[in-house]
């Protein structure tokens, strides 16, 4: 199989290295999103992270990459994790309590012993939705130059 003549030659060892190294790095925004209540981290930093894994897709595949690496459209990820961080700011006003007031619940599962479970969880959640779907709607404003460059070059023929 042989690129199309003007495309960027595709570099083996960074495809490869890729195929590692996103799963991986996907793990680690886990990591932080979910123990950022207690330690360092949390949606901000999650949601970066993941944005660097988006980044590798973006240099190893380009724009098409990114559009197929997510189900959803950018916008969605986007919208749907301002209501997620909103309406888990918003709840404990409604029951009564103060605008971002959490509460935390703790409960013994038979594997992972003592599970401490926070409120701030899926407002952490919303915001490294939001900060993927920055990312991602970035990578799509880039677009992709080559189907320009191509429909310029048959229209100057």
């Amino acid at each position: 199989m042989t690129a199309p003549v003007g495309a960027p030659q595709r570099s083996m060892i960074l495809d490869q290295s890729i195929k590692v190294l996103y799963h991986s790095i996907l793990v680690l925004a886990l990591y932080f999103e979910f123990a950022g209540h207690n330690l360092p981290g949390g949606g901000f930093v999650g949601g970066l992270i993941a944005g660097a894994a988006v980044s590798l897709r973006y240099a190893s595949g380009g724009a098409e990459a990114v559009r197929t690496t997510f189900r959803a459209p950018s916008h969605v990820i986007l919208g749907f994790g301002l209501f997620l961080s909103s309406a888990t700011a918003l709840v404990p006003v409604l029951l009564g309590g103060a605008v971002l007031e959490h509460a935390s619940y703790e409960m013994n599962l038979p594997i992972f012993g003592t599970v401490k479970v926070v409120s701030a969880l899926p407002f952490d959640a919303g915001v490294f939705l939001v900060v993927v779907g920055l990312v991602l709607m970035a990578f799509a404003a880039f677009g992709d130059d080559r189907v320009a460059n191509e429909t310029d070059d048959e229209a100057a023929q």
